[in-house]
């Protein structure tokens, strides 16, 4: 079932938005009337979409956006009633997928929540993406290091050293950049590295 949690501290407008989504096919929505120990409510409630409905975002819920985000990534929708670029770049920067600004068309709010879905969901294959890709990166310079000091130490050429990484490595059950990075670590407190 698909899980919605609905922040709004306007209990009228709270509940004809949750009319809406629960209008929508298999929907659950729990409403919170507050931002206050959001971390605290995604937690608690577990939902697949957050949408957040308020004036504008105020310093304390973009920062509880933020933990969201870093520590348990959802799908953001933030109903604001006014805005500025400033305040638009700080939900997007605090992880909103879409932000509204003037309100709530109920006509939209599915074609709204499909694009936030799709949103995140491209944002966090990026991110993904770009950790491996560091990952990767720093991979190739610990082994790039370990070969050095292989070369230097043991008199090999820069294919033996590979080849001595790799064997030792498998040995290991390890990947090359991870028994790279123990190697160096072993030669740097004896005073090789």
């Amino acid at each position: 079932m698909f899980k919605v949690m609905l922040v709004d501290g306007n209990a009228e407008r709270s509940n004809s938005l949750k009319d809406e989504l629960s209008a929508m096919d298999a929907t659950d929505v729990i409403c919170v009337d507050s931002s206050k120990d959001l971390m605290g409510q995604v937690r608690q409630h577990a939902p697949d979409v957050i949408i957040i409905e308020m004036a504008s975002p105020d310093r304390d819920t973009l920062e509880s956006l933020r933990t969201v985000n870093r520590e348990t990534p959802k799908p953001v929708v933030f109903f604001a009633q006014h805005s500025d670029h400033e305040t638009t770049e700080a939900a997007i920067n605090a992880g909103v997928s879409a932000y509204i600004v003037d309100g709530l068309s109920a006509s939209r709010l599915s074609s709204i929540m499909d694009v936030a879905i799709a949103n995140f969901k491209a944002f966090q294959k990026l991110k993904i993406e770009l950790e491996d890709t560091k990952l990767r990166l720093q991979d190739r310079k610990d082994v790039d290091k370990a070969k050095g000091i292989l070369m230097q130490h043991r008199n090999l050429s820069e294919e033996e050293a590979y080849q001595l990484l790799r064997k030792m490595a498998m040995d290991r059950n390890m990947k090359i950049g991870d028994a790279s990075r123990n190697f160096v670590a072993a030669m740097s407190l004896l005073g090789d590295a």
